[in-house]
């Protein structure tokens, strides 16, 4: 039986723009036949606890004072928030702890962000896992404490329907129809639902993380065969690879899958067209960056958004850079996603900017002109924090 969850306030929505300046760059391709789902993704959300504001690291027998401080969602959560806030419809299986820290979590993925929740399940007696995150200097520190979530039974609905999702780490019976699905491959540790999302006719897009092990062997990446396409940063890139160039690594991944992507850091982004042999290359936006977590899954959720919308894949690349460049400008990981109201102020105010080349940047950018809305405020947004047991504001 799946729990009747207490709706917890997180105060003022973290993105209040969002109904105003609704943009869906799947709209001109959608049909009655496509499935509900665009985007279908699974791991473990955390609650994550940001303070900000802190003049250096904290050191060692002293006690450091913050002058902010946010809770949100984090962990998958973070792409998750990215995706639904670009437009596309997202459905996450996660686990969730029956504390206020998990329903804070789940209220604020649902009813905040629109995210369907409906292969999620809430554990009784599971704590949430919590990441403290310190950002000072451009640079964050952080700490994280969890537990595996337990295996849980299996209670079918009414209709015969799965009432509850399996466990994060656990086999997920049959992820659901989805025009694609994104994948955290670890090495030694495939997914079952990879290949069976694929087989369905899911567009399975991949990330990974840092090889523990030092092998760095994609063989240990069995689950890359059933992607179409990997984002993987340079350092990961040429370490799978054996190069020392990241754009070489990127054209020997092009071997794996369809479209290899490697982040470049502060030169921004290159790509590989694995069928065709196209290649691309933007460079990075420059920015003044505040705090750079979730800039990683922003980018690869504004790739995403461009792949399922068929942009060329230069603007594609274009996009995911420039929605990554937008986050760290904010504090947090899933606070931090752009909305197109945010991307549609930063277009008018890029091109009033000293410094910058107006031709160069119609040029590159020009694809957004028939995306984006009118902003509803001047650049720059400062997003609004939630922050467990606060009630809203009463209109004045």
């Amino acid at each position: 039986m799946v729990p009747v969850r207490r709706r917890i306030t997180t105060g003022e929505p973290a993105v209040t723009e969002r109904d105003n300046d609704v943009v869906d760059p799947l709209g001109r391709l959608r049909a009655p036949t496509d499935p509900a789902c665009d985007v279908f993704l699974t791991g473990t959300v955390f609650l994550d606890i940001i303070f900000t504001g802190l003049d250096s690291a904290p050191v060692r027998g002293t006690e450091s004072w913050a002058r902010g401080m946010g809770s949100s969602p984090g962990g998958v959560a973070n792409m998750a928030t990215a995706l639904a806030r670009l437009g596309l419809r997202t459905s996450l299986a996660a686990a969730f702890g029956d504390d206020h820290y998990g329903e804070y979590c789940w209220d604020a993925l649902e009813q905040g962000e629109g995210i369907d929740l409906s292969l999620s399940r809430t554990i009784a007696g599971w704590h949430s896992p919590v990441t403290v995150s310190m950002a000072y200097d451009d640079e964050r520190t952080m700490i994280s404490h969890g537990h595996a979530a337990p295996p849980a039974d299996v209670d079918p609905g009414a209709d015969g329907a799965l009432g509850i999702a399996p466990p994060v780490g656990a086999p997920l019976a049959c992820p659901p129809h989805s025009r694609a699905a994104i994948a955290s491959l670890v090495p030694g540790q495939p997914e079952d639902w990879v290949a069976r999302a694929a087989r369905s006719g899911a567009r399975v897009f991949a990330d990974v993380g840092w090889d523990d092990t030092g092998r760095w062997d994609l063989a240990a990446l069995p689950d890359l065969e059933h992607c179409e396409a990997f984002l993987p940063n340079a350092a990961e890139a040429m370490r799978y690879t054996r190069t020392d160039c990241p754009r070489a690594a990127a054209r020997a991944l092009a071997d794996k899958v369809r479209y290899a992507v490697v982040t470049l850091g502060s030169e921004g982004a290159y790509a590989v067209d694995g069928a065709t042999g196209e290649t691309a290359e933007v460079p990075a936006i420059q920015v003044a960056a505040l705090d750079p977590t979730g800039a990683g899954d922003v980018f690869v959720a504004g790739f995403v958004t461009g792949t399922l919308a068929g942009w060329p894949l230069a603007d594609r690349l274009a996009f995911a850079g420039l929605t990554a460049a937008l986050s760290v400008q904010e504090f947090g990981g899933s606070l931090s996603a752009p909305t197109w109201g945010e991307i549609a102020a930063w277009w008018q105010q890029a091109q009033r900017c000293d410094g910058q080349d107006p031709a160069a940047l119609r040029a590159r950018y020009a694809f957004l002109e028939r995306l984006l809305p009118v902003p509803a405020r001047p650049w720059a947004l400062r997003r609004a924090v939630p922050t467990i047991g606060f009630r809203p504001a009463r209109a004045s």
